[in-house]
């Protein structure tokens, strides 16, 4: 599914947690790392500043960002 890979976590009654983002960060590659973030940002835009989930969120983020930096640098001729 494009970005709504489980609705179910969008959902108001849903309360995100770590292990919602670590499994959906987790298994990142390169290749899909930023529509990974994408998701991962719309999963945490809206949790308090010292949210347990957020604050792991805004450190996947960081790691996607550079794990999609890698994957550029990776040297792959199209």
């Amino acid at each position: 599914m494009s970005d709504a890979e489980r609705p179910d976590r969008l959902s108001p009654s849903h309360s995100v947690s770590r292990a919602d983002i670590r499994a959906l960060a987790g298994p990142a590659t390169p290749h899909f790392a930023l529509q990974i973030r994408t998701r991962v940002a719309r999963l945490i835009e809206g949790l308090g500043a010292d949210d347990p989930a957020r604050l792991e969120g805004e450190r996947q983020l960081d790691r996607l960002a550079e794990l999609a930096r890698s994957g550029e640098r990776g040297g792959h001729a199209h």
